[in-house]
């Protein structure tokens, strides 16, 4: 009881100092996520380039002087401020900075603005001043919005005559540059860095070492991957083991019970699972690895990247080479990726499971209908109906002295479905997720599959169904499922059943072939559906944007060859990166992944109506 009560206290305590200590104002708070689409419109309106995602930045670690309710609080170490790179664009994931909800709203939209102007970063003030002054500049009427940011943040900054000297004047000059932009060439230098400029960009945090290549980051990039919901970038360096044993015992062995208990094994580290392991993460500033090298005296070495011949899915064919998109460079590389035509290895021909049956019975009947529609021809030497348009457009016409010959008659006849559909699905590691208990992302592309073969099959339009996955660019999967020239029956069924979850999500590699297949086939329309759960990436550098522009790219060569390239996702954050890869009319969103099976034959017939 004494215990919980001391921690209740002390709880209390902590928030009422942590209170006291902050600088913002958490009543007046304005959160991303509510502004997060409309300022990635303004930034990419402002020139910023499509495939830079807005997101939310981390706390980085902050050089301020502290007050003394700061340093009993402990706080003031950390703060959250804007930074970009050649990847996103990282805007704090709350703005508390003024006392109204307005001015924070419209330091967002300054913020996404200023991004819009902003290039490479050599000098943080001298930069900074530059966007704001041209920004300024070339749209006058931002300056009274501007004015009012600054003046209410000038009146919240410390005052420079309580400060010492170095700082006192630095603090002059990052007044005057607010004041007026492009009026400060030299920053006086001082051991504390200047209270946060909300207004300004500030640089992206780099590894800046030889070992952040090691972790996996490219020159230039960010530090990291950019990961889901709220997690941060973080630094990340290499350090070595301090030393190459766990520790000097310093108790006399015959005290311990047994030889036993004491094993060569590092337990420096708790075995049990840390709940607060993600809080104690966003606290740090910079995650640091260590490799311990130990020579054992015998193992067996194995490569977990891939399965065993015997147990991998059947090859077919050679390996083919396509190109990839490199949008630092602007061009095409030339047979950059090997990719693997492959069929299920434990696949058995199997009938339709009977839990889908009774759906399955409906979408035919529905797709049957299809087959036997009639449809309306105008301007026919002779039908059933006058066609009242060509009778008028051949009035107007006779008028001007223009009397082209046409039929003025409309018939219902039975057309031609003159189309082919080829259908893409992601088979990543991220299917195997469960979404609920019963059901994981692989089943419901799995179930999706085999409805969309029993629609298409009754409808007689021509279709091939493919999946696909990567292991870097040497290792592009493709699953052969049914080619256009077999007939969909229980071998396509059982191959799309032995379906199970691969590796990455080189997207472009895959697009670009199912191009190459289905550009081959005649026809008047040509249909390419791609069904996923998340953005495109792989284990080298085709995470972030690399991946987005290179599938973008894919996309647009896709339109060249007169293909339609459609994408299906259930992946809720689809909205931020999937307009620029497909338009804005080119994917559409499954909120409900459970109704992917029913919602797919149903987008194929809207997408094929006449």
């Amino acid at each position: 009881m004494g215990f919980e009560l001391e921690e209740w206290v002390g709880g209390l305590w902590h928030r009422f100092i942590t209170r006291q200590a902050s600088h913002e104002f958490p009543d007046a708070q304005v959160a991303l996520d509510g502004m997060q689409r409309a300022l990635a419109l303004l930034f990419r309106a402002m020139g910023g380039a499509g495939g830079i995602a807005v997101e939310a930045a981390g706390q980085r670690g902050l050089v301020l002087r502290r007050s003394l309710l700061q340093q009993v609080s402990g706080g003031g170490k950390h703060g959250t401020v804007a930074w970009r790179d050649a990847d996103s664009l990282r805007l704090p994931a709350r703005l508390a900075v003024y006392p109204e909800p307005a001015l924070n709203a419209e330091l967002y939209r300054w913020l996404a603005l200023l991004a819009g102007q902003s290039r490479r970063m050599r000098h943080w003030g001298r930069d900074n001043q530059y966007w704001t002054h041209s920004l300024l500049q070339r749209y006058p009427a931002l300056r009274p919005r501007y004015r009012r940011l600054v003046d209410a943040h000038l009146r919240l900054r410390p005052d420079p005559a309580r400060l010492p000297a170095g700082e006192a004047a630095l603090e002059r000059a990052v007044r005057q540059a607010l004041h007026e932009p492009g009026s400060v060439d030299d920053f006086p230098r001082s051991e504390r860095a200047p209270w946060p400029v909300p207004l300004w960009l500030y640089p992206s945090q780099h590894a800046g070492s030889t070992q952040a290549a090691e972790l996996g980051d490219e020159p230039g990039a960010g530090q990291s991957a950019p990961g889901a919901g709220k997690v941060s970038r973080k630094r990340a360096a290499r350090v070595n083991d301090p030393s190459s044993k766990s520790g000097l015992l310093l108790i006399r062995l015959e005290n311990l019970f047994s030889w036993s208990e004491h094993v060569d094994l590092d337990r420096w580290g708790d075995d049990s699972d840390n709940l607060d392991a993600a809080r104690a993460a966003e606290d740090l500033d910079e995650l640091a690895l260590s490799r311990k090298r130990m020579r054992q005296g015998g193992g067996l070495k194995l490569d977990l990247d891939l399965p065993p011949a015997e147990a991998d899915d059947v090859p077919l064919g050679g390996v083919m080479t396509l190109p990839e998109w490199d949008y630092r460079r602007q061009r095409l590389q030339d047979d950059f990726v090997q990719i693997q035509m492959m069929s299920p290895r434990q696949s058995a021909p199997s009938g339709l499971p009977p839990r889908l049956a009774p759906l399955a019975r409906r979408l035919r009947r529905q797709f049957e209908h299809l087959r036997s529609d009639r449809q309306w021809l105008r301007q026919q030497p002779q039908g059933s109906e006058l066609d009242m348009q060509a009778w008028i457009d051949f009035q107007v016409e006779r008028r001007h002295g223009h009397c082209a010959e046409r039929g003025w008659f409309m018939d219902r006849r039975q057309t031609r479905r003159d189309l082919a559909c080829l259908l893409l699905a992601d088979l990543s590691m991220s299917t195997d997720a469960h979404l609920d208990d019963q059901h994981r992302v692989i089943d419901v592309i799995g179930d999706s599959l085999l409805l969309f073969g029993e629609a298409l099959s009754a409808v007689g339009d021509p279709f091939a169904l493919y999946g696909f996955s990567s292991l870097r660019r040497q290792q592009v999967r493709m699953l052969e499922l049914k080619t256009f020239g077999q007939r969909y029956g229980d071998d396509t069924r059982g191959r799309i059943q032995a379906l199970r979850p691969g590796y990455y999500t080189r997207m472009g590699a895959a697009l670009r072939q199912a191009t190459r297949l289905l550009a081959a086939r005649p026809g008047r329309r040509k249909l390419l559906l791609l069904v996923t759960d998340g953005k495109p990436n792989d284990l080298d550098r085709y995470e972030g944007r690399y991946g987005v522009e290179d599938t973008r790219q894919a996309v647009i060569e896709a339109r060249r060859q007169g293909l339609l390239p459609f994408c299906i996702t259930i992946d809720r954050e689809a909205g931020s990166y999937l307009p620029y890869m497909f338009g804005a009319h080119g994917y559409t969103l499954i909120r409900q992944p459970q109704q992917l099976p029913l919602r797919l034959p149903q987008l194929y017939r809207q997408l094929t109506q006449p």
